[in-house]
């Protein structure tokens, strides 16, 4: 076991002493704290602590205070509290679970394991978050998606998503919890399908100590640990049918028992579900409960495969990109015939498999450019150049409209409609000698001289956008989605 630090907090010095033998015993670390009013100033970085101890820090209410602050802190310290007749609390909503004191070796190492876990999780939910929250794509599809994301996030329906596997079920879920009231709260993800049926119960509800073999410790399960927040059970077609039932009461009643408890506690909690299953076949094959489906099906949301949305495809590897590049994990560029061969593939894998496209593309051509025949053999199709695959693609759809990206900084209430009205402009703005009196709106004009430079470009490159781009020593992608803002058309159809 490597060295590690654990925060012990309690004011009684003896159950100080004892704690701080056992873990050194285990050989790790101890950090003390001893005086309960300066207990932050005594730290040097919470984030260098693997889990933290909590037992009486002076009466009820100063150690609920000191609980909050721990808890809610950005370093998201796994904490304990421990369990003996005297502490005014051993059960609080944010921690991990509770220690019987005296604490044996097995209970302090099986903490270290879950705490461990615990750690890990939150760091990548950091890294990743606004990453997820990133629903890219253009098509109408895609636009209705978020038109349903922005109707239901902020209400307390359940939602059920449906789509195939890779299409990004689990960026809607983030969304909805992201654009909902309860974003401050914790957002809990739970693959129904890759946990066995014996061991979901306790994930879902947790477990009291002894419950079975192999409870050493109480341990909280995944509606404890998103209380007040979202709990999203993906893979929910994947779920037994003994564990259906009890699941299906947790939805009725808002209520459930821990493993091993006859207490019973209330789950404030919204239930996100996901699925790549036809539940309806599900339930005439008596492998769904049809109750527990109208329980979860108030609200559904169906997400398109990446074949039913070609056109998104060019903004989608921009995305991709821009994430490794953030990342520092290089950067690749893609010329309009590689990128018209992807339009023209079927992506069975759909998003998923795009994204590890793009990565290998980038371990292949580091801050190279990828053309047609640097794409692997299964992705090189021939065909029409992307603009007509663009066109066939919206085409199809007549009545599709633009939409602007939403990502982790933008509210759906603040997205707005197609700018269209760039093409009636007094040209006498952009040429000025000196600021008007009355002054004048920059981003106004600056969009206007944008607009005509663009244009311009258009009509010297006889409307054909890769040479206009050339001469706008920008890449095609860009000015093909600048087109789209200003409503502009040549030799792709944007509306």
């Amino acid at each position: 076991m490597n060295v590690c630090n654990i925060l012990v907090i309690d004011s009684d010095p003896q159950r100080r002493e004892t704690l701080s033998t056992l873990i050194s015993f285990v050989n790790c670390h101890v950090v003390v704290v001893e005086n309960m009013e300066s207990w932050f100033e005594s730290i040097d970085d919470l984030n260098d602590i693997a889990m933290a101890l909590v037992g009486d820090c002076g009466g009820a209410s100063q150690t609920k205070q000191l609980l909050r602050e721990l808890v809610n802190h950005e370093a998201r310290v796994p904490v304990f509290t421990l369990n003996y007749p005297q502490n005014p609390i051993s059960d609080f909503p944010g921690t991990i679970g509770a220690l019987s004191y005296p604490v044996k070796y097995p209970q302090l190492n099986n903490a270290l394991q879950q705490a461990s876990v615990y750690k890990n999780q939150a760091e990548n939910t950091m890294e990743t978050e606004p990453l997820f929250r990133s629903l890219v794509g253009n098509s109408l599809k895609m636009k209705r998606v978020q038109k349903m994301i922005q109707q239901v996030s902020d209400s307390e329906a359940n939602v059920l998503i449906l789509g195939e596997s890779g299409t990004g079920k689990e960026v809607v879920a983030r969304n909805l919890h992201y654009f909902s009231s309860r974003r401050e709260k914790p957002f809990v993800p739970v693959n129904c399908g890759a946990i066995p049926g014996e061991l979901l119960e306790s994930e879902l509800f947790g477990h009291e100590k002894g419950a079975f073999t192999g409870a050493i410790t109480a341990r909280k399960g995944r509606f404890e640990m998103a209380e007040g927040g979202t709990l999203f059970l993906d893979e929910i077609g994947d779920m037994p049918l003994p564990m259906q039932v009890k699941l299906l009461r947790v939805l009725q009643e808002r209520t459930f028992e821990r493993v091993g408890s006859n207490k019973t506690q209330k789950a404030n909690v919204r239930v996100i579900a996901a699925t790549h299953r036809n539940l309806e076949t599900h339930i005439e094959d008596g492998r769904f409960r049809e109750d527990l489906f109208y329980r979860l099906n108030v609200f559904p949301i169906d997400m398109p495969a990446l074949r039913e949305r070609p056109e998104d495809i060019p903004l989608l590897i921009h995305e991709l990109i821009q994430r490794i590049e953030h990342e520092n994990r290089g950067a690749v560029r893609f010329t309009p015939a590689a990128i018209a061969s992807l339009c023209r593939y079927s992506w069975p894998g759909n998003v998923r498999e795009l994204a590890n496209v793009v990565e290998r593309l980038v371990i292949l051509f580091p801050y190279g450019t990828v053309d047609f025949d640097d794409l692997p053999e299964k992705y090189q199709i021939e065909g029409e150049p992307l603009a007509e695959v663009i066109t066939a693609a919206i085409s199809a759809r007549p009545e599709a409209v633009p939409v602007q990206k939403v990502n982790s900084k933008t509210s759906f209430a603040d997205v707005p409609s197609p700018v269209n009205g760039f093409n009636h402009i007094d040209e006498s703005l952009t040429k000025l000698n000196s600021i008007p009196e009355n002054g004048l709106d920059l981003r106004e004009h600056l969009a206007n001289l944008e607009y005509l430079l663009i244009k311009q470009a258009l009509d010297e490159a006889s409307g054909v956008v890769a040479h206009a781009a050339s001469r706008l020593k920008m890449r095609r992608t860009t000015l093909v989605e600048k087109m789209r803002k200003y409503g502009i058309q040549r030799d792709i159809e944007i509306s």
